[in-house]
């Protein structure tokens, strides 16, 4: 089987045949199911080469264990925690106004999954874009996830007052990568159901 084409309509190939597929291929798999970030690529890439899954979400929660691992044991400031930042700010923030305006680029992905997030009442936009700032300021270095799941700005500005207050960066590493996993589940649901019903 040759690398996903770029062009195409976005498919997940087999998931038994992953592991077979050259490197261009599962990364590009990759990043339909997360954002594109190399630093994912190179956790993922030996643990798809040498493991075998039973589903894409069996794959899923493999890695979300992995960076739970470097979560929980890597020292802060070391090149492990650096590269799990990277992972987790690959994520747009929430409600940035539009793709390529502040250096936020969307994939596909994004701009469906937070479509309700835009436009609409200035003053929540405003408020969400600070909420934005507080929480990087609060947790240097990592980004805002969540799974939006169809949820409306008031909810997610009420999650995001919530996890500032609490200010605990462990709790926002962990809660950032479940929500990263979350999002990636959902992307695999609709891109396999989307597969079927093109047959």
């Amino acid at each position: 089987m040759s690398a996903l084409n770029p062009t195409a309509t976005p498919f997940l190939p087999a998931i038994s045949s992953l592991s077979t597929l050259p490197d261009t291929a599962i990364t590009s798999t990759l990043d339909l199911l997360f954002e594109p970030t190399s630093e994912l690529h190179s956790l993922a890439l030996p643990t798809i080469r040498t493991c075998s899954f039973g589903s894409y979400d069996e794959l899923i929660d493999t890695l979300r264990g992995q960076l739970l691992t470097i979560a929980s044991e890597v020292q802060d400031n070391s090149e492990g925690k650096k590269k799990l930042y990277q992972v987790l700010g690959s994520h747009p923030r929430l409600g940035a106004p539009k793709p390529g305006k502040q250096g936020e680029e969307l994939s596909e992905q994004s701009k469906n999954e937070q479509k309700q997030l835009r436009g609409g009442d200035e003053r929540e936009a405003r408020r969400l874009a600070e909420l934005n700032e507080e929480y990087e300021e609060t947790f240097p270095g990592l980004r805002y996830v969540i799974f939006v799941n169809g949820r409306g700005r008031d909810v997610i500005m009420e999650d995001m007052e919530r996890r500032i207050k609490r200010g605990d960066i462990r709790e926002e590493e962990k809660e950032g990568i479940q929500a990263m996993c979350d999002i990636a589940k959902d992307r695999a649901g609709k891109l396999l159901k989307s597969a079927e019903e093109a047959v």
